[in-house]
Order: C-alpha cells, then sequence, then structure tokens
C-alpha cells in the first residue's frame, strides 16, 4: 500500500508523498463537487428566477455571494489549515455542503437564499482546497490542473443536462438543489479514499512567499483574465437581447458552452507541456480581446456564437498555464494555492464592476470592460516577466 503519510519524500511525479492514481482522482472528484455550481448556476439560478423566488437584483447578490464565499473558502483552508485527516475533513465538508443544499431548496425569503448559499460556497471552496493541496505536490501540476478542470466540466455538463431535461421540469429549483445535496452524500464514499495526510510541503512563511511583486502580479494575472470572462457570460443574455437574438438562442450557446470548455480542458492538457506559459496566457489573453470587442460590434447571431463559443474555449484552456506561472512566482507551491480564491473572485467581481458602466439598456460597455480586463490580465503577465528577469540578474 502507498504510504500517503506526511513528512515522505516524493517519488516519481511527486514533491513530496506518493498518493496512487485511485487516490488522486478521489481527491479530484472531491474539488469538482466543490465546483458543480459554476456549470449549473445558470439552470437553477434561473429556476429560482423564474419561480419568482428572487428578483434580478437578489439574483444577482445570490451569485455574488456564492463566489465570493467559494474563493475565501478555498483560500483560508488551503493557507490556515494543516493538509492533515484529508478524508474526515472531506466528509464534513461534503455534509455541511448537502444541508447548505436542503437549506436552499427550502428557503423562503432572498435573505435566506443568500445565507444558505453563502454557507454552500464556504463548504465549496474547502472541498476545492482538497484537490488543489494535492495538485500543488505534483511534479505535473499543470497537466493534472487540467485533468481537474476536465471532470469538474464533464460533471458540471452531465448534471446540468439532468437538472435542466429531467429534474427542473418536474420538481422545480427546490428539486434541483436536493439533486446536489444527494451527489455530496453519495460522494461520502469517495471521501475515505482520498489520501489521509498529504505529506506537508514547505509553507513555514507562506505569507512571505505570496507577498512578493512575483507572486501578486501572477495571482493578479489570474484575477483580471476571470473578471474578463465573468462579465461577459453574466450579461450574455441581454446583450444578446440588444442584438435581436433571444434568450432560448442564448440558453443554447451557455449549454454550447459547456461542451467547448471540456474540449478547451482537454486539449490543454494535451499540450500543456509543448507550449510555454508565457506565450500560451499572452495568445489567449489576444483571443479575450478579440472575442469581448467583437461582443460589443454589435455582432450577427453566427459572429455573436463564433465569439462566445472562442471565450467557452479559453475559458479552462488557461488554467494549466496559470497553475505554472504561479507555480514559477513561488517555487514553494503556495501561491499556486491561491489560483482558486483569484480566479474565482475574479468570476464574482467581474459582473459587478461591469454593471456599474452599464447605461440604461446599452450593454455594449460590459465587453468593453472585459476587453480592458484581458488587457490588464496580459500587461501583469508583462509587469511578471519583466520582475522575474531583473531578479534573476541580480541573483
Amino acid at each position: 500500500m502507498a504510504s500517503t503519510d506526511t513528512g515522505h519524500a516524493g517519488s516519481g511525479d511527486w514533491l513530496v508523498g506518493n498518493p496512487t492514481g485511485w487516490q488522486l482522482a478521489s481527491a479530484l472528484w472531491i474539488g469538482s463537487v466543490g465546483l458543480l455550481i459554476l456549470g449549473l448556476q445558470p439552470v437553477l439560478l434561473g429556476a429560482l428566477y423564474t419561480e419568482g423566488h428572487v428578483s434580478g437584483d437578489e439574483l444577482a447578490l445570490v451569485a455574488t455571494a456564492e463566489m465570493i464565499a467559494i474563493a475565501i473558502g478555498s483560500a483560508v483552508v488551503a493557507m490556515l489549515l494543516s493538509a492533515h485527516n484529508m478524508r474526515w475533513k472531506s466528509a464534513v465538508l461534503l455534509l455541511l455542503l448537502a444541508l447548505a443544499n436542503v437549506w436552499t431548496a427550502y428557503a423562503e425569503s432572498a435573505n435566506m437564499l443568500i445565507a444558505a448559499r453563502a454557507l454552500a460556497g464556504l463548504a465549496e471552496g474547502g472541498l476545492v482546497a482538497v484537490a488543489t493541496e494535492l495538485i500543488a505536490r505534483s511534479r505535473r501540476a499543470e497537466r493534472i490542473g487540467g485533468y481537474f478542470v476536465t471532470m469538474q466540466t464533464l460533471a458540471q455538463c452531465a448534471l446540468a443536462l439532468l437538472l435542466a431535461l429531467y429534474v427542473i421540469p418536474a420538481a422545480g429549483s427546490e428539486g434541483g438543489f436536493i439533486v446536489l445535496a444527494v451527489v455530496c452524500v453519495v460522494s461520502l464514499a469517495v471521501a475515505f479514499t482520498v489520501p489521509g495526510d498529504y505529506a506537508d510541503l514547505p509553507k513555514e512563511e507562506n505569507l512571505a512567499n505570496v507577498l512578493t511583486v512575483p507572486s501578486m502580479t501572477a495571482l493578479l494575472s489570474v484575477f483580471c483574465y476571470f473578471m474578463f470572462f465573468g462579465a461577459v457570460w453574466a450579461f450574455l443574455e441581454p446583450l444578446g437581447a440588444q442584438y435581436g437574438i433571444d434568450g432560448r438562442t442564448v440558453g443554447l450557446i451557455v449549454s454550447a458552452s459547456l461542451a467547448v470548455q471540456v474540449l478547451g480542458a482537454m486539449t490543454a492538457t494535451a499540450f500543456e507541456a509543448r507550449i510555454d506559459y508565457r506565450l500560451a496566457i499572452a495568445a489567449i489573453g489576444v483571443v479575450a480581446l478579440v472575442s469581448s470587442l467583437v461582443l460589443a460590434s454589435s455582432p450577427g447571431l453566427t459572429t455573436f456564437w463564433v465569439a462566445a463559443l472562442a471565450m467557452g474555449f479559453i475559458l479552462l484552456f488557461i488554467v494549466p498555464y496559470q497553475i505554472r506561472l504561479a507555480i514559477t512566482a513561488d517555487e514553494t507551491r503556495t501561491a499556486v494555492l491561491l489560483v482558486p480564491a483569484a480566479q474565482l473572485f475574479g468570476l464574482a467581481l467581474g459582473p459587478i464592476a461591469a454593471s456599474l458602466l452599464i447605461d440604461g439598456k446599452d450593454f455594449r460597455s460590459v465587453p468593453e470592460f472585459a476587453a480592458a480586463s484581458a488587457v490588464a490580465s496580459v500587461a501583469l503577465l508583462g509587469l511578471f516577466v519583466l520582475v522575474s528577469r531583473r531578479r534573476r540578474a541580480v541573483a
């Protein structure tokens, strides 16, 4: 039996520890459960809005509260808690998330919904850390990160299809959140197959490792990129309506995007070792900029489709390269543990920031803001490269 105790030197593909393939897959699944909501929010929150449980403004608050809570939960668990007793921690977090989903199903007011989803987000963030903590210990963190985003997106696709076609038409949003609770309970069996303890990474000075110019520019680059995506995706339906594209068609575009996201994640997993992370992030930034400008230029239906699908493809394609960026910034791998938090804060704050620029029913300022966010992401990458070269020169 492979040892998973702390303190063991790495073996083969691992810096420290030596988890089995099954243990790795289990940890990645636990993290995927924590991120299921990312693909299901349009379906579940849309059902809450249609059923009259929340207004449009309250819907935005529910979504934002959960996103921010996921980011906080992932950062707190990764930075402040030890990576021991991971099986019990996974089980407790799954039970907490199951209870939060049941609470959501029966919440009777918008404030209760916000509170329930905030609690859910904290548990979801903790589950994400179960996966990212193990990914950070791999010598192939970029590739395993690709496996992680592929697994979570496939799960999101399958569950979104189940909910949209069968569960919500029959049982409404209540049934959808009960299904999520059932997924958490069933996943308890998987929780007890993750490594019991993760071997320790050197984290004695974790804050000092993160609070450096390379680490901060790397994380801010990740944050700005996800602000770009979060802004456009939150307002895709009203943006389409402004260009004469009906809501049903935009719904099809969103569904197709989930499938394309899987393709992007799988492609990145296959090619991550062959493309320099700096080139990949810069090129993706250009695609993000062009896609945003296209969406701001009153496109026709076909062009709207192409731009939206291009954005879906690059969303997860970039993740392995962002992991490499964070590892390069901080070789102790503390910064990489905060990549999910940076991504989720970007997804949460992008729509809020973009909404401040909307003029009445004109939503073109949203993709314009997204374009600026994409440019900022690439500019921060350039700053990171410049600072890293100067540090090497001084050393």
